[in-house]
């Protein structure tokens, strides 16, 4: 039986950084790289291709640092207003 893929949705995704990350809050996932127990995802700034880093992809998971979409600041301050963060 095969294992089970992690983060299978990872290559095309939106995501929105909580704090400005290399000048930039939105990103897409351009590439991903399985290293073992690892996942990387490829992050590209979605108004600036020559921006781009690698981060683990189990970070994108913290709601603390990351936001899955692209979403305005109003729109993630009134997510933190119901979340309570």
């Amino acid at each position: 039986m095969a294992n089970k893929q992690k983060f299978p949705y990872l290559l095309g995704s939106k995501w929105t950084a909580k704090q400005t990350t290399w000048g930039w809050r939105h990103f897409q996932v351009i590439n991903r790289r399985d290293r073992g127990q690892w996942v990387f995802a490829e992050m590209v700034a979605s108004c600036d291709p020559n921006v781009r880093f690698w981060i683990n992809a189990k970070q994108l998971q913290d709601k603390s640092l990351w936001q899955a979409g692209w979403q305005t600041l109003a729109e993630m301050n009134r997510l933190e207003e119901i979340e309570g963060i």
